[in-house]
Protein backbone atom coordinates (compact mmCIF):
# COMPACT_ATOMS: atom_id res chain seq x y z
CA UNK A 1 0.00 0.00 0.00
CA UNK A 2 2.79 2.43 0.86
CA UNK A 3 5.10 1.41 -1.98
CA UNK A 4 7.74 -0.22 0.23
CA UNK A 5 9.08 -3.20 -1.74
CA UNK A 6 12.05 -4.39 0.36
CA UNK A 7 12.91 -5.00 4.00
CA UNK A 8 16.66 -5.10 4.67
CA UNK A 9 17.43 -6.97 7.86
CA UNK A 10 19.87 -8.96 9.89
CA UNK A 11 18.14 -12.00 11.35
CA UNK A 12 16.32 -12.55 13.53
CA UNK A 13 13.55 -9.97 13.74
CA UNK A 14 9.83 -10.56 13.24
CA UNK A 15 10.03 -14.09 11.75
CA UNK A 16 6.24 -14.42 11.23
CA UNK A 17 6.12 -11.09 9.43
CA UNK A 18 9.08 -11.97 7.21
CA UNK A 19 7.37 -15.21 6.20
CA UNK A 20 4.28 -13.23 5.19
CA UNK A 21 6.05 -10.41 3.33
CA UNK A 22 6.49 -12.01 -0.11
CA UNK A 23 2.75 -12.57 -0.43
CA UNK A 24 2.30 -8.86 0.25
CA UNK A 25 4.80 -7.83 -2.43
CA UNK A 26 7.67 -7.10 -0.05
CA UNK A 27 11.05 -8.82 -0.53
CA UNK A 28 12.96 -9.48 2.70
CA UNK A 29 16.71 -9.14 2.13
CA UNK A 30 18.83 -10.83 4.79
CA UNK A 31 22.27 -9.22 4.97
CA UNK A 32 25.58 -10.08 6.62
CA UNK A 33 25.67 -7.14 9.02
CA UNK A 34 23.22 -4.72 10.55
CA UNK A 35 25.20 -1.74 9.29
CA UNK A 36 24.98 -3.03 5.72
CA UNK A 37 21.22 -3.45 6.14
CA UNK A 38 20.92 0.19 7.20
CA UNK A 39 23.08 1.33 4.26
CA UNK A 40 20.93 -0.68 1.84
CA UNK A 41 17.76 0.92 3.21
CA UNK A 42 19.48 4.30 2.88
CA UNK A 43 20.47 3.70 -0.75
CA UNK A 44 16.94 2.49 -1.45
CA UNK A 45 15.48 5.68 0.05
CA UNK A 46 17.86 8.06 -1.72
CA UNK A 47 17.35 6.42 -5.11
CA UNK A 48 13.56 6.37 -4.93
CA UNK A 49 12.45 8.89 -2.32
CA UNK A 50 10.44 6.09 -0.73
CA UNK A 51 10.84 5.07 2.88
CA UNK A 52 13.73 2.64 3.28
CA UNK A 53 13.08 0.02 5.97
CA UNK A 54 15.68 -1.99 7.86
CA UNK A 55 15.71 -4.08 11.01
CA UNK A 56 17.68 -6.11 13.54
CA UNK A 57 17.04 -8.15 16.64
CA UNK A 58 17.78 -6.59 20.02
CA UNK A 59 21.49 -7.38 20.28
CA UNK A 60 22.14 -5.92 16.81
CA UNK A 61 20.41 -2.62 17.49
CA UNK A 62 23.64 -0.69 18.16
CA UNK A 63 25.16 -1.93 14.91
CA UNK A 64 22.04 -0.90 13.00
CA UNK A 65 22.14 2.53 14.65
CA UNK A 66 25.69 3.09 13.40
CA UNK A 67 24.41 2.67 9.86
CA UNK A 68 21.89 5.48 10.30
CA UNK A 69 24.53 8.18 10.71
CA UNK A 70 24.97 8.62 6.96
CA UNK A 71 21.20 8.73 6.45
CA UNK A 72 20.93 11.47 9.06
CA UNK A 73 23.65 13.57 7.46
CA UNK A 74 22.22 13.02 3.96
CA UNK A 75 18.56 13.78 4.76
CA UNK A 76 17.42 10.26 3.92
CA UNK A 77 14.07 8.82 5.12
CA UNK A 78 14.88 5.46 6.74
CA UNK A 79 12.78 3.50 9.23
CA UNK A 80 14.80 1.26 11.58
CA UNK A 81 12.99 -1.50 13.47
CA UNK A 82 14.74 -3.29 16.34
CA UNK A 83 13.91 -5.80 19.01
CA UNK A 84 14.16 -4.71 22.62
CA UNK A 85 13.30 -5.52 26.17
CA UNK A 86 9.86 -6.35 27.47
CA UNK A 87 8.09 -5.63 30.73
CA UNK A 88 9.01 -9.16 31.82
CA UNK A 89 12.71 -8.98 30.99
CA UNK A 90 13.74 -5.32 31.30
CA UNK A 91 16.35 -4.51 33.98
CA UNK A 92 16.84 -8.20 34.87
CA UNK A 93 20.20 -8.82 33.12
CA UNK A 94 18.48 -10.81 30.43
CA UNK A 95 20.91 -12.37 27.96
CA UNK A 96 21.92 -9.93 25.19
CA UNK A 97 19.54 -7.26 26.46
CA UNK A 98 20.56 -3.71 27.17
CA UNK A 99 18.73 -0.42 26.71
CA UNK A 100 19.91 0.88 23.36
CA UNK A 101 17.36 3.63 22.79
CA UNK A 102 19.79 6.32 24.05
CA UNK A 103 22.04 5.42 21.09
CA UNK A 104 19.20 6.26 18.71
CA UNK A 105 18.43 9.59 20.35
CA UNK A 106 21.22 11.40 18.53
CA UNK A 107 20.91 9.52 15.24
CA UNK A 108 17.22 9.83 14.45
CA UNK A 109 14.46 12.43 14.16
CA UNK A 110 12.11 10.23 16.20
CA UNK A 111 12.52 7.13 18.36
CA UNK A 112 9.80 5.32 20.30
CA UNK A 113 9.15 2.05 22.08
CA UNK A 114 6.30 -0.24 21.06
CA UNK A 115 5.34 -2.14 24.22
CA UNK A 116 1.95 -3.39 23.02
CA UNK A 117 0.69 -4.43 19.61
CA UNK A 118 -2.15 -1.93 19.65
CA UNK A 119 0.38 0.94 19.83
CA UNK A 120 2.06 0.00 16.54
CA UNK A 121 -0.38 1.80 14.20
CA UNK A 122 -0.15 5.22 15.83
CA UNK A 123 3.60 5.03 16.49
CA UNK A 124 4.32 3.78 12.96
CA UNK A 125 2.32 6.65 11.49
CA UNK A 126 4.16 9.12 13.72
CA UNK A 127 7.53 7.67 12.71
CA UNK A 128 6.65 7.92 9.02
CA UNK A 129 5.48 11.51 9.39
CA UNK A 130 8.77 12.41 11.08
CA UNK A 131 10.85 10.62 8.44
CA UNK A 132 9.32 12.30 5.39
CA UNK A 133 8.27 15.81 6.47
CA UNK A 134 10.45 18.85 7.01
CA UNK A 135 14.05 17.80 6.56
CA UNK A 136 13.79 14.05 5.86
CA UNK A 137 15.75 11.71 8.09
CA UNK A 138 15.93 8.34 9.85
CA UNK A 139 13.48 7.22 12.54
CA UNK A 140 13.36 4.25 14.91
CA UNK A 141 10.84 1.96 16.56
CA UNK A 142 11.93 -0.48 19.26
CA UNK A 143 9.58 -3.48 19.27
CA UNK A 144 9.22 -5.16 22.64
CA UNK A 145 10.85 -8.59 22.82
CA UNK A 146 14.20 -9.83 21.57
CA UNK A 147 12.84 -10.48 18.07
CA UNK A 148 9.94 -8.05 18.28
CA UNK A 149 7.57 -10.60 19.72
CA UNK A 150 5.27 -7.90 21.09
CA UNK A 151 3.67 -7.80 17.64
CA UNK A 152 2.55 -11.39 18.00
CA UNK A 153 -0.33 -10.02 20.08
CA UNK A 154 -3.56 -8.71 18.62
CA UNK A 155 -4.12 -5.04 17.98
CA UNK A 156 -7.53 -3.74 19.02
CA UNK A 157 -7.81 -1.70 15.85
CA UNK A 158 -5.61 -1.42 12.80
CA UNK A 159 -5.21 1.95 11.13
CA UNK A 160 -3.24 1.51 7.95
CA UNK A 161 -0.23 3.81 7.51
CA UNK A 162 -0.97 6.94 5.51
CA UNK A 163 0.74 6.43 2.13
CA UNK A 164 1.37 10.18 1.81
CA UNK A 165 4.06 9.80 4.43
CA UNK A 166 5.84 6.88 2.78
CA UNK A 167 7.69 9.11 0.31
CA UNK A 168 9.72 12.26 0.84
CA UNK A 169 8.95 15.06 0.71
CA UNK A 170 5.51 14.16 1.98
CA UNK A 171 4.36 17.78 2.14
CA UNK A 172 5.35 20.66 -0.12
CA UNK A 173 4.76 24.25 0.89
CA UNK A 174 5.75 27.60 -0.64
CA UNK A 175 7.80 30.45 0.75
CA UNK A 176 6.22 33.72 1.76
CA UNK A 177 5.35 35.76 -1.35
CA UNK A 178 7.05 38.89 0.03
CA UNK A 179 10.28 36.93 0.54
CA UNK A 180 10.07 35.60 -3.00
CA UNK A 181 9.65 39.15 -4.33
CA UNK A 182 12.63 40.42 -2.33
CA UNK A 183 14.78 37.51 -3.53
CA UNK A 184 13.81 38.16 -7.14
CA UNK A 185 14.84 41.82 -6.78
CA UNK A 186 18.26 40.81 -5.40
CA UNK A 187 18.83 38.33 -8.22
CA UNK A 188 17.72 40.79 -10.90
CA UNK A 189 20.18 43.46 -9.75
CA UNK A 190 23.22 41.16 -9.29
CA UNK A 191 25.88 41.20 -12.00
CA UNK A 192 27.58 37.90 -11.09
CA UNK A 193 25.05 35.74 -9.22
CA UNK A 194 25.57 32.01 -8.75
CA UNK A 195 23.42 29.22 -7.29
CA UNK A 196 24.91 26.58 -4.97
CA UNK A 197 22.66 23.50 -4.78
CA UNK A 198 23.02 20.83 -2.11
CA UNK A 199 21.58 17.61 -0.72
CA UNK A 200 18.19 19.22 -0.13
CA UNK A 201 17.67 19.32 -3.89
CA UNK A 202 18.08 15.55 -4.10
CA UNK A 203 16.10 14.91 -0.91
CA UNK A 204 13.32 17.18 -2.14
CA UNK A 205 13.23 15.72 -5.67
CA UNK A 206 13.83 19.28 -6.86
CA UNK A 207 16.23 18.68 -9.75
CA UNK A 208 13.73 19.61 -12.48
CA UNK A 209 12.62 22.73 -10.60
CA UNK A 210 16.25 23.75 -10.10
CA UNK A 211 16.99 23.36 -13.82
CA UNK A 212 13.92 25.42 -14.72
CA UNK A 213 14.90 28.15 -12.24
CA UNK A 214 18.49 28.59 -13.41
CA UNK A 215 17.54 28.43 -17.08
CA UNK A 216 14.77 31.03 -16.81
CA UNK A 217 17.00 33.40 -14.85
CA UNK A 218 20.14 32.31 -16.75
CA UNK A 219 22.05 31.76 -13.50
CA UNK A 220 25.28 29.75 -13.33
CA UNK A 221 24.94 26.71 -11.08
CA UNK A 222 27.54 25.19 -8.78
CA UNK A 223 26.63 22.15 -6.71
CA UNK A 224 27.83 20.02 -3.89
CA UNK A 225 28.55 16.45 -4.95
CA UNK A 226 25.04 15.49 -3.76
CA UNK A 227 23.41 17.59 -6.48
CA UNK A 228 26.00 16.96 -9.19
CA UNK A 229 23.51 15.51 -11.68
CA UNK A 230 20.97 18.35 -11.43
CA UNK A 231 22.25 19.68 -14.77
CA UNK A 232 24.33 17.85 -17.38
CA UNK A 233 28.03 18.64 -16.98
CA UNK A 234 28.14 20.07 -20.49
CA UNK A 235 25.25 22.49 -19.84
CA UNK A 236 26.61 26.03 -20.30
CA UNK A 237 25.23 27.11 -16.90
CA UNK A 238 26.81 24.20 -15.00
CA UNK A 239 29.94 25.56 -13.32
CA UNK A 240 30.77 22.21 -11.64
CA UNK A 241 31.06 20.81 -8.15
CA UNK A 242 32.24 23.28 -5.52
CA UNK A 243 33.69 22.98 -2.03
CA UNK A 244 36.25 20.49 -0.73
CA UNK A 245 35.31 17.78 -3.25
CA UNK A 246 35.48 20.16 -6.18
CA UNK A 247 36.74 21.27 -9.54
CA UNK A 248 39.12 24.16 -9.01
CA UNK A 249 37.34 26.31 -11.57
CA UNK A 250 33.96 25.82 -9.86
CA UNK A 251 35.47 27.21 -6.67
CA UNK A 252 36.88 30.11 -8.66
CA UNK A 253 33.42 30.88 -10.06
CA UNK A 254 31.84 30.91 -6.61
CA UNK A 255 34.62 33.12 -5.24
CA UNK A 256 33.96 35.69 -7.99
CA UNK A 257 30.19 35.85 -7.44
CA UNK A 258 28.54 38.98 -6.10
CA UNK A 259 25.41 37.09 -4.98
CA UNK A 260 25.08 33.49 -3.77
CA UNK A 261 21.77 31.63 -3.80
CA UNK A 262 21.96 28.51 -1.62
CA UNK A 263 19.28 26.03 -2.70
CA UNK A 264 18.74 23.08 -0.38
CA UNK A 265 22.30 23.40 0.91
CA UNK A 266 23.27 23.05 4.55
CA UNK A 267 25.97 25.70 3.86
CA UNK A 268 28.37 23.37 5.67
CA UNK A 269 32.12 23.00 5.38
CA UNK A 270 32.13 20.56 2.44
CA UNK A 271 30.14 22.69 0.00
CA UNK A 272 31.90 25.93 0.94
CA UNK A 273 35.45 24.62 1.41
CA UNK A 274 35.38 25.39 5.12
CA UNK A 275 33.49 28.66 4.48
CA UNK A 276 36.31 30.06 2.33
CA UNK A 277 35.08 29.74 -1.25
CA UNK A 278 31.61 31.12 -0.60
CA UNK A 279 33.21 34.17 0.91
CA UNK A 280 31.84 35.71 4.10
CA UNK A 281 30.32 39.08 3.32
CA UNK A 282 28.98 38.11 -0.10
CA UNK A 283 25.25 38.93 -0.33
CA UNK A 284 23.37 35.68 0.20
CA UNK A 285 19.92 34.14 -0.35
CA UNK A 286 19.09 30.76 1.16
CA UNK A 287 16.26 28.31 0.39
CA UNK A 288 15.59 25.49 2.83
CA UNK A 289 12.65 23.45 4.03
CA UNK A 290 13.84 23.85 7.63
CA UNK A 291 13.67 27.47 8.86
CA UNK A 292 16.32 26.64 11.45
CA UNK A 293 18.89 26.29 8.66
CA UNK A 294 18.33 29.80 7.31
CA UNK A 295 21.34 31.94 8.16
CA UNK A 296 23.15 29.19 10.06
CA UNK A 297 26.54 30.00 8.50
CA UNK A 298 26.01 33.12 6.38
CA UNK A 299 24.07 36.31 7.24
CA UNK A 300 21.23 36.46 4.75
CA UNK A 301 19.79 39.16 2.56
CA UNK A 302 16.74 36.93 2.11
CA UNK A 303 15.78 33.62 3.72
CA UNK A 304 13.14 31.51 1.95
CA UNK A 305 11.55 28.84 4.15
CA UNK A 306 9.79 26.26 2.01
CA UNK A 307 10.02 23.09 0.00
CA UNK A 308 12.96 23.65 -2.39
CA UNK A 309 11.09 22.51 -5.51
CA UNK A 310 8.11 24.72 -4.72
CA UNK A 311 10.23 27.76 -3.90
CA UNK A 312 12.36 27.35 -7.01
CA UNK A 313 9.17 27.20 -9.08
CA UNK A 314 7.97 30.39 -7.38
CA UNK A 315 11.20 32.13 -8.33
CA UNK A 316 11.15 30.73 -11.87
CA UNK A 317 7.67 32.15 -12.37
CA UNK A 318 8.91 35.70 -11.69
CA UNK A 319 12.12 35.46 -13.73
CA UNK A 320 13.38 38.64 -15.37
CA UNK A 321 15.56 39.09 -18.39
CA UNK A 322 18.96 40.46 -17.41
CA UNK A 323 22.01 40.82 -19.62
CA UNK A 324 24.89 39.02 -17.93
CA UNK A 325 26.86 38.07 -21.03
CA UNK A 326 30.20 38.95 -19.43
CA UNK A 327 29.47 36.66 -16.46
CA UNK A 328 28.37 33.84 -18.76
CA UNK A 329 31.54 34.28 -20.82
CA UNK A 330 33.56 34.02 -17.61
CA UNK A 331 31.83 30.77 -16.65
CA UNK A 332 32.50 29.37 -20.14
CA UNK A 333 36.16 30.36 -19.86
CA UNK A 334 36.48 28.65 -16.49
CA UNK A 335 34.87 25.47 -17.85
CA UNK A 336 37.31 25.47 -20.75
CA UNK A 337 40.18 26.10 -18.33
CA UNK A 338 39.14 23.02 -16.36
CA UNK A 339 39.01 20.80 -19.44
CA UNK A 340 42.49 21.94 -20.43
CA UNK A 341 43.78 21.35 -16.89
CA UNK A 342 42.22 17.89 -16.65
CA UNK A 343 42.84 16.62 -20.17
CA UNK A 344 46.34 15.16 -19.70
CA UNK A 345 45.42 13.13 -16.61
CA UNK A 346 42.07 12.00 -18.02
CA UNK A 347 43.73 10.72 -21.22
CA UNK A 348 46.85 9.35 -19.52
CA UNK A 349 48.19 5.98 -20.70
CA UNK A 350 50.44 5.71 -17.64
CA UNK A 351 50.81 2.50 -15.66
CA UNK A 352 49.48 1.88 -13.07
CA UNK A 353 46.23 3.47 -14.24
CA UNK A 354 45.49 7.06 -13.22
CA UNK A 355 42.16 7.36 -11.37
CA UNK A 356 41.34 10.41 -13.50
CA UNK A 357 41.54 8.19 -16.61
CA UNK A 358 39.26 5.66 -14.93
CA UNK A 359 36.63 8.32 -14.22
CA UNK A 360 36.77 9.77 -17.72
CA UNK A 361 36.38 6.36 -19.34
CA UNK A 362 33.55 5.54 -16.95
CA UNK A 363 31.86 8.81 -17.95
CA UNK A 364 32.01 7.92 -21.61
CA UNK A 365 30.77 4.37 -21.01
CA UNK A 366 27.74 5.06 -18.81
CA UNK A 367 24.39 4.62 -20.58
CA UNK A 368 21.36 6.87 -20.30
CA UNK A 369 19.64 6.63 -16.94
CA UNK A 370 22.64 5.18 -15.11
CA UNK A 371 22.97 5.83 -11.39
CA UNK A 372 26.49 6.08 -9.96
CA UNK A 373 26.92 5.45 -6.23
CA UNK A 374 30.24 6.71 -4.86
CA UNK A 375 31.99 6.47 -1.55
CA UNK A 376 33.61 9.17 0.51
CA UNK A 377 37.31 10.09 0.38
CA UNK A 378 39.14 9.80 -2.91
CA UNK A 379 36.19 8.14 -4.63
CA UNK A 380 34.06 11.19 -3.93
CA UNK A 381 36.81 13.61 -4.89
CA UNK A 382 37.58 11.94 -8.21
CA UNK A 383 33.87 11.75 -8.98
CA UNK A 384 33.46 15.47 -8.29
CA UNK A 385 36.39 16.38 -10.50
CA UNK A 386 36.61 13.84 -13.30
CA UNK A 387 33.21 12.16 -13.67
CA UNK A 388 30.96 13.73 -16.33
CA UNK A 389 27.23 12.97 -16.33
CA UNK A 390 25.82 14.24 -19.61
CA UNK A 391 23.35 11.62 -20.83
CA UNK A 392 19.63 11.89 -20.02
CA UNK A 393 18.49 10.50 -16.71
CA UNK A 394 21.93 9.94 -15.22
CA UNK A 395 22.30 10.45 -11.49
CA UNK A 396 24.71 10.22 -8.58
CA UNK A 397 24.48 9.31 -4.92
CA UNK A 398 27.41 9.83 -2.58
CA UNK A 399 28.32 8.85 0.96
CA UNK A 400 27.69 11.72 3.33
CA UNK A 401 30.86 10.75 5.20
CA UNK A 402 30.81 7.03 6.10
CA UNK A 403 33.58 5.05 4.40
CA UNK A 404 32.24 1.74 3.10
CA UNK A 405 28.71 3.05 2.54
CA UNK A 406 28.62 2.83 -1.24
CA UNK A 407 28.52 -0.91 -1.93
CA UNK A 408 25.55 -1.80 0.31
CA UNK A 409 23.86 1.47 -0.68
CA UNK A 410 24.22 0.58 -4.36
CA UNK A 411 22.52 -2.76 -3.71
CA UNK A 412 19.66 -0.94 -1.99
CA UNK A 413 19.40 1.57 -4.84
CA UNK A 414 19.18 -1.26 -7.36
CA UNK A 415 16.38 -2.86 -5.34
CA UNK A 416 14.51 0.45 -5.47
CA UNK A 417 15.05 0.89 -9.22
CA UNK A 418 15.66 -2.61 -10.64
CA UNK A 419 15.47 -1.51 -14.28
CA UNK A 420 18.06 1.22 -13.86
CA UNK A 421 21.80 0.57 -14.43
CA UNK A 422 23.49 1.05 -11.04
CA UNK A 423 27.26 1.40 -10.79
CA UNK A 424 29.15 1.49 -7.49
CA UNK A 425 32.48 3.35 -7.60
CA UNK A 426 34.70 2.83 -4.57
CA UNK A 427 38.24 2.14 -3.49
CA UNK A 428 39.59 -1.06 -2.03
CA UNK A 429 39.62 0.49 1.45
CA UNK A 430 35.89 1.17 1.24
CA UNK A 431 35.03 -2.12 -0.45
CA UNK A 432 36.68 -4.16 2.32
CA UNK A 433 34.08 -2.89 4.80
CA UNK A 434 31.16 -4.83 3.31
CA UNK A 435 32.46 -7.09 0.55
CA UNK A 436 30.59 -10.01 2.17
CA UNK A 437 27.43 -8.49 0.69
CA UNK A 438 28.54 -9.91 -2.66
CA UNK A 439 26.93 -13.09 -1.39
CA UNK A 440 23.73 -11.14 -0.71
CA UNK A 441 23.81 -9.73 -4.24
CA UNK A 442 24.17 -13.22 -5.69
CA UNK A 443 21.46 -14.74 -3.49
CA UNK A 444 18.87 -12.15 -4.45
CA UNK A 445 20.06 -11.38 -7.98
CA UNK A 446 20.87 -7.72 -7.29
CA UNK A 447 22.65 -6.92 -10.53
CA UNK A 448 24.92 -3.97 -9.86
CA UNK A 449 28.30 -3.21 -11.44
CA UNK A 450 30.96 -2.55 -8.82
CA UNK A 451 34.22 -0.80 -9.70
CA UNK A 452 37.01 -1.31 -7.17
CA UNK A 453 39.71 1.31 -7.66
CA UNK A 454 42.51 -0.87 -6.26
CA UNK A 455 45.46 1.23 -5.18
CA UNK A 456 46.26 -1.27 -2.42
CA UNK A 457 45.74 1.05 0.49
CA UNK A 458 44.19 4.14 1.98
CA UNK A 459 46.09 6.29 -0.51
CA UNK A 460 44.35 9.47 0.66
CA UNK A 461 46.17 9.01 3.98
CA UNK A 462 49.59 8.42 2.40
CA UNK A 463 50.79 12.00 3.02
CA UNK A 464 50.16 11.58 6.76
CA UNK A 465 52.64 8.71 7.02
CA UNK A 466 55.20 9.61 4.35
CA UNK A 467 57.93 10.44 6.85
CA UNK A 468 58.94 6.80 7.28
CA UNK A 469 58.55 3.58 5.30
CA UNK A 470 58.20 1.86 8.65
CA UNK A 471 54.80 3.52 8.95
CA UNK A 472 53.49 2.14 5.65
CA UNK A 473 51.48 -0.48 7.48
CA UNK A 474 49.17 2.31 8.62
CA UNK A 475 47.92 2.87 5.07
CA UNK A 476 49.31 0.19 2.73
CA UNK A 477 47.36 -3.07 2.38
CA UNK A 478 48.58 -6.57 1.76
CA UNK A 479 48.07 -7.55 -1.89
CA UNK A 480 44.51 -8.79 -2.41
CA UNK A 481 42.98 -9.96 -5.68
CA UNK A 482 39.40 -8.71 -5.55
CA UNK A 483 38.85 -10.43 -8.88
CA UNK A 484 39.53 -13.81 -7.30
CA UNK A 485 37.51 -12.96 -4.21
CA UNK A 486 34.52 -11.90 -6.31
CA UNK A 487 34.81 -15.02 -8.48
CA UNK A 488 34.64 -17.07 -5.31
CA UNK A 489 31.32 -15.41 -4.51
CA UNK A 490 30.08 -16.16 -8.03
CA UNK A 491 30.24 -12.68 -9.58
CA UNK A 492 31.22 -12.00 -13.16
CA UNK A 493 34.60 -10.29 -12.95
CA UNK A 494 36.96 -8.15 -15.01
CA UNK A 495 40.57 -7.40 -14.07
CA UNK A 496 42.01 -4.25 -15.67
CA UNK A 497 45.66 -3.25 -15.59
CA UNK A 498 45.98 -1.30 -18.87
CA UNK A 499 44.11 1.93 -19.70
CA UNK A 500 43.16 0.62 -23.13
CA UNK A 501 41.19 -2.19 -21.46
CA UNK A 502 39.04 0.12 -19.32
CA UNK A 503 36.24 0.93 -21.74
CA UNK A 504 35.83 -2.61 -23.11
CA UNK A 505 35.56 -3.92 -19.54
CA UNK A 506 33.14 -1.19 -18.49
CA UNK A 507 30.86 -1.68 -21.46
CA UNK A 508 30.92 -5.47 -21.14
CA UNK A 509 30.10 -5.25 -17.43
CA UNK A 510 27.22 -2.87 -18.06
CA UNK A 511 25.80 -5.36 -20.57
CA UNK A 512 25.78 -8.17 -18.01
CA UNK A 513 22.60 -9.08 -16.18
CA UNK A 514 24.23 -10.41 -13.05
CA UNK A 515 26.29 -9.02 -10.16
CA UNK A 516 29.57 -7.88 -11.69
CA UNK A 517 32.88 -6.53 -10.37
CA UNK A 518 35.64 -4.66 -12.20
CA UNK A 519 38.98 -4.48 -10.41
CA UNK A 520 41.12 -1.61 -11.71
CA UNK A 521 44.77 -1.52 -10.67
CA UNK A 522 45.45 2.16 -10.10
CA UNK A 523 48.40 4.27 -9.02
CA UNK A 524 48.68 4.67 -5.24
CA UNK A 525 51.08 7.58 -5.73
CA UNK A 526 48.32 9.80 -7.13
CA UNK A 527 46.50 11.74 -4.45
CA UNK A 528 43.86 14.32 -5.13
CA UNK A 529 45.14 17.90 -4.88
CA UNK A 530 43.66 20.16 -2.23
CA UNK A 531 40.74 22.30 -3.38
CA UNK A 532 41.43 25.74 -4.81
CA UNK A 533 40.66 28.53 -2.37
CA UNK A 534 40.84 32.31 -2.72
Amino acid sequence: MCGVTHFFHMPLLLPPAIKAMPALGVQPVATHSEKAAAYMADGYARASGRLGVCGAQAIGAANLAAGLLDALMARSPVLALTGGGSTETRDRNTYQEIDQRPIYAGLTKFSARVDAAHRLPDLLNQAMRAATTGTPGPVHLELGGFTGGVLDGEAVSIHRPDPRFAIAPALRFPADAADVSRAADRIAHARRPIVIAGSGVRAGRAEAALARFVERWQLPLATSLDAKAALPDAHPLNAGVTGNYARDTANMAVAEADLIVFAGSTTGSMATSDWNVARPGTPTIQIDIDPRELGRNFPLDVGLAGDPATVLDQLADVARTTNRSAWHDRIAALKLQWRIMAEADERSDALPIAPQRLCRDLSESLPEGALVVVDTGHSGTWAARNLYLDRPGQGLLRAAGSLGWSYPAALGAKCAQPDRPVVCFNGDGAFLYHFAEMETAMRYGINTVTIVNNNQGFSQERPVWRESAALDENWRFSPVSYTRVAKGFGLKTYHVEKPADLRPALRAALAEHRPTLIEVMSDHQITCPPPWRP
